[in-house]
């Protein structure tokens, strides 16, 4: 949604500095063998399926063995569990029931009776790409200088000191998918991020997630390029096309060199690097699409170069195709009850998420766009509940909690580490302090990876970024 925004005019003082000397080459080096000092060819001269340049170098903050007892467990792989018991234990969901014993060196929880979740998990996020306070020093998250810019990749804008981070931990949400905007008919490599403190941007990367590639459908693109195109819908199908012509050919030329190196490897091309990862299944595809009819036409460019879009993110009018998005095994992330802001969402009904949830297969979902709706998605789920319910359709709480946990944690191929509450899974957990469908509900306590990185109870723990130091709560609000 954010093809554009606002940004403060800032003056910058550019700091001067003066030109390093060049260090002479040691009079010990001349005539000495030139091809013995030749270094190596380094990654980057190859282009590797699954390569992976920037890898994760998260590491889970220190853990205690932890009992929570006396709750209600909305699971999200079954019916809740009332009055219930979850042990925590070496970063794992070690047990879950009805009752369960503490271990001889468990902190005991006592829920009385209050509400646990999955960690929740946004899959449409622009946190740390447009990092707070804004202003154009930290927009970055439009590379709006190209159509087709899948060469960018969102990591390498994500600033880990924006103080939204901790703001959506208090919010419950452990998971975040870091997009590039949608200014671009193909915007760049998403970053599946924890919720967690860290220094560098690798440090919060969800160590095995697949990276996601944005695309944008409509009006944003064609706007935004309308003076040096494409500036009409038809243009944005001949931009994807083109791109996708062009990567096929780039893959098919890497995977021959790759199989048998012969002769000179090809020249490598970040923007067909990340398109031929998405047609060898590496890539998850991230759709900004709001109009049915779009959705359909990007199934069919997808059907035509043989790659597949997981999730439609917006998707005004997915209730209309639900059965479609089943069919194809792509899932729908929607919000609660924005629409009619632009032509292309003017069909937007406030049921939509429920109405596409009648088909399981949908895998439909809640998504922010926004840092101040991420931190109340649990809010904005209960708001879809309470529209489903009034337009006859029978979702039930046990329906509305995987709109928020298990259904994006399938949108970002992790349903088997996270988004629900069951034993081996990532200790991701919400401790609410009431019913998390109410609006006076707040998370309480939050763990990731069996590790308490959030306690309402405590403000003299909770997580402040760099750019918040000098900032010192007085009281508990």
């Amino acid at each position: 949604m954010r093809a554009l925004r606002p940004v403060l005019i800032l003056t910058a003082l550019a700091c001067a500095g003066t030109t390093p000397r060049t260090k002479p080459t040691p009079s010990s080096s001349v005539g000495r063998d030139s091809t013995s000092q030749a270094a190596s060819p380094g990654r980057g001269s190859t282009s590797l399926p699954n390569a992976d340049p920037f890898p994760s170098t998260y590491v889970p903050s220190a853990s205690r063995t932890t009992l929570i007892r006396n709750v209600n467990i909305l699971t999200a792989a079954g019916p809740t569990i009332h009055n219930g018991a979850i042990l925590l234990q070496n970063g794992k969901i070690a047990a879950v029931g009805q009752s369960l014993d503490a271990p001889s060196d468990a902190v005991v929880v006592e829920g009385a009776g209050r509400y646990v979740t999955p960690g929740i998990i946004d899959v449409h996020s622009h946190i740390g790409v447009y990092a707070a306070p804004g202003g154009n020093a930290l927009s970055d998250g439009n590379e709006a200088t190209n159509p087709s810019t899948p060469y960018v990749w969102a990591e390498h804008s994500v600033w880990p000191q924006d103080p939204q981070f901790p703001r959506v931990l208090a919010g419950g949400v452990t998971t975040l998918q870091i997009l590039p905007g949608s200014a671009n008919l193909i915007g760049g490599r998403s970053a599946i991020l924890k919720v967690v403190p860290s220094r560098t941007v690798q440090g919060m990367k969800f160590p095995g997630a697949k990276y996601g590639l944005k695309m944008a459908c409509g009006e944003n693109p064609k706007r935004v390029y309308a003076s040096r195109g494409p500036s009409t819908r038809m243009g944005n199908v001949a931009g994807y096309r083109t791109a996708w012509i062009n990567a096929e050919a780039y893959r098919r030329k890497w995977d021959k060199w790759n199989a048998d190196h012969k002769g000179d490897p090809p020249a490598r091309d970040l923007g067909n690097e990340t398109l031929a990862e998405v047609m060898r299944g590496n890539i998850l595809i991230h759709n900004h699409c709001y109009r049915a009819d779009e959705m359909a036409q990007m199934m069919d460019i997808a059907h035509e170069f043989g790659y597949k879009i997981r999730v439609f993110h917006h998707g005004v009018e997915t209730y209309k195709i639900a059965d479609l998005l089943a069919k194809e095994g792509i899932g729908a992330a929607v919000w609660a009850d924005w629409g009619s802001f632009k032509l292309e969402a003017m069909d937007a009904v406030k049921a939509n998420l429920a109405l596409t949830s009648r088909i399981p297969e949908s895998h439909a979902m809640i998504h922010s766009d926004d840092p101040s709706g991420s931190q109340r998605l649990n809010q904005e789920v209960s708001k879809a509940l309470a529209a489903g319910i009034a337009a006859g359709i029978p979702v039930t709480e046990d329906d509305a909690i995987k709109w928020m946990t298990i259904n994006p944690a399938w949108g970002l191929g992790l349903q088997d580490k996270i988004g629900s509450i069951e034993k081996g899974k990532n200790a991701d957990i919400v401790l609410w302090s009431a019913n998390p469908f109410s609006v006076y509900s707040r998370a309480e306590k939050v763990w990731v990876d069996g590790a308490l990185l959030y306690d309402r109870s405590d403000v003299a723990e909770h997580w402040r970024t760099d750019f918040e130091l000098g900032f010192v709560p007085t009281r508990n609000r």
